[in-house]
């Protein structure tokens, strides 16, 4: 058995053993808590009984492979990974995988290269998952979207402010790499690096932490921006937003890097939305 007890799911991303001080991060995330939800423990953060943790981690996985967090053919972290992720044990990770397994979503692959690679985002099971997962937290997750855009405008504003030349190399690579990519998993892999660069022009750490925190929380734990289905309506919106960002932060223009930032996240939340929608428009009438 692992040293790591199953833990509330969502929050802060990392996990420690039983026996472990709590970390600044998990300060960070209960300060955050209280900040979002008057103190109040969300639905998401409370904690869960060691029989419902499959079922949960299950549903969340699901959910994150229907929004795009995982892209068919990619493979999931591994178990180590998703342990840490989640704050579950191992036990619980390998049983919700092998029910990922059983209902068609994910292969499994033997080998030196091998692991659990997303087959398709969406089967019968998915849309009872993502109902499950997103609706008795809806509210909590559109405070989030808010928040989000907020926090993502502050960042951008701050880059434009501090930015030093050699903090424009890194962007322009990112941004090259996203107008070339060739699939959706190097377009997220792309968006990924340029978001990070403007955060570490920022030049402070605990803003980084910050971001990090609050797109693992839209992402259900997983620290990946929700892709959809790659739309290219998306990819090109992204690309003229990255773009413009990456042009106003050069030019030092804090409140447009402000406004392009807070702009350019809705597009995430549109995601999830779309994904809910979906869910939503299946129901019996």
């Amino acid at each position: 058995m692992s040293g790591i007890r199953d833990r509330p799911l969502g929050g802060q991303l990392t996990s420690t053993p039983d026996s472990s001080e709590p970390t600044p991060q998990d300060e960070f995330s209960r300060m955050l808590d209280r900040v979002l939800l008057g103190g109040a423990p969300s639905p998401e953060l409370r904690p869960v009984r060691v029989s419902s943790a499959v079922d949960e981690v299950s549903d969340r996985l699901l959910t994150a492979i229907a929004v795009g967090d995982f892209l068919p053919g990619e493979r999931l972290p591994v178990e180590r990974e998703l342990t840490r992720l989640l704050r579950v044990s191992r036990p619980t990770v390998r049983e919700a995988v092998g029910r990922l397994q059983a209902v068609g979503v994910i292969e499994i692959r033997r080998g030196r290269n091998g692991g659990a690679f997303v087959r398709d985002s969406w089967t019968e099971s998915s849309a009872a998952a993502v109902r499950r997962t997103l609706l008795p937290r809806w509210e909590q997750f559109e405070q989030l979207f808010d928040l989000r855009g907020l926090v993502e405008g502050m960042v951008a504003a701050t880059a434009a402010r501090r930015r030093r030349p050699e903090d424009l190399e890194p962007m322009r690579d990112a941004l090259t790499a996203y107008l070339s990519a060739r699939n959706p998993r190097e377009e997220q892999d792309a968006d990924s690096a340029f978001h990070q660069s403007v955060c570490t022009a920022t030049r402070n750490p605990q803003i980084t932490m910050l971001s990090r925190d609050l797109l693992a929380r839209i992402s259900l734990g997983f620290p990946v921006e929700p892709w959809g289905k790659g739309e290219r309506s998306h990819f090109h919106q992204g690309g003229e937003d990255h773009k413009a960002l990456y042009e106003a932060i050069a030019a030092g223009e804090p409140e447009r890097a402000e406004e392009i930032a807070r702009n350019h996240f809705t597009i995430s939340a549109d995601m999830i939305r779309d994904v809910l929608a979906r869910v939503r428009a299946t129901e019996p009438s």
